[in-house]
């Protein structure tokens, strides 16, 4: 979602991350993420670079997300700036082969060509900004995806566009009395300009390999978060959604589940790894 982000922790960094939501509701999402990004000198600048892979089910719909990002890295007074962006395409895939439901009634026409009766795919150019921001005790954060609002043509009449969604998240950092904790509280916000999603999280950390925390969805979920991280670099999360909606009365919980290595290829190999964090 930030472009900015890439390079910001100077190490090399790939994950996988796997979403089932809503589970038990037939054609619920279902969401796999591969990322990599690492730290770089490109152009003879203190940089960033990042792949990320998305795919995305929902019901008989599927997008698959691919970009590219940079990110220029500055020092300045207050943190680490990264001012990134990103381009790559987007596909997006419906398969309506008698799969529409068309309720009775005067006003529904089972044969309206506005809905592709067969399966059909577009691919779009898609584009991407952001800013990032990170010093020792807090990060600010900034984004724009779908900046250029690529338009989607499913069909013969089917037409839609991939409308600009923004991003605003911040965290920071507390150190309690005993040194083998820290408290990580952050927010997160985002929108298309049509509705919005506000997150807010905090998270428990020991020794800085274990955390625990609980982050709230307004209107949506409470979400459980676990994570674990080994000494060579490798770290594993879980997250459970408790839905608090109408949708509670209809399925289950959502369950996510990550997995990440990172590295550092510099001239310091003996010294202890450290992860990325992950909101």
């Amino acid at each position: 979602m930030n472009p900015g982000y890439a390079g910001s922790d100077g190490l090399i960094n790939g994950s996988i991350l796997n979403r089932y939501q809503w589970t038990g509701i037939e054609g619920a999402p279902k969401t796999l993420v591969f990322s990599i990004g690492s730290a770089t000198e490109l152009f003879g600048r203190n940089s960033g670079i990042g792949l990320n892979i998305i795919s995305d089910e929902l019901g008989f719909q599927k997008n698959i997300s691919v970009n590219l990002g940079y990110a220029y890295r500055i020092k300045t007074g207050i943190g680490d700036l990264g001012i990134g962006g990103s381009l790559g395409f987007y596909n997006m895939a419906i398969n309506g082969a008698n799969r529409w439901y068309f309720p009775s009634g005067e006003f529904w026409n089972p044969n309206d060509q506005g809905f592709p009766q067969a399966e059909a795919s577009q691919l779009a150019l898609d584009a991407g900004l952001g800013l990032f921001l990170r010093s020792n005790d807090y990060f600010l954060a900034a984004s724009v995806t779908h900046l250029n609002q690529a338009s989607i043509i499913l069909g013969e009449t089917t037409r839609s566009f991939l409308a600009r969604h923004y991003y605003l998240s911040a965290g920071y950092n507390i150190r309690l009395s005993n040194p083998l904790f820290e408290l990580h509280p952050a927010v997160y916000f985002k929108t298309d300009m049509a509705a919005y999603q506000a997150d807010f999280t905090v998270e428990l950390i020991y020794k800085k390999r274990f955390s625990a925390g609980l982050n709230y969805r307004i209107d949506d979920a409470i979400c459980v978060l676990l994570g674990f991280e080994l000494n060579n670099g490798l770290r594993i999360g879980y997250a459970y959604d408790i839905i608090t909606s109408a949708l509670a009365a209809y399925g289950n919980g959502s369950h996510e589940l990550f997995l990440s290595y990172s590295f550092d290829l510099g001239k310091n190999r003996s010294k202890k790894y450290k992860s990325i964090r992950y909101l």
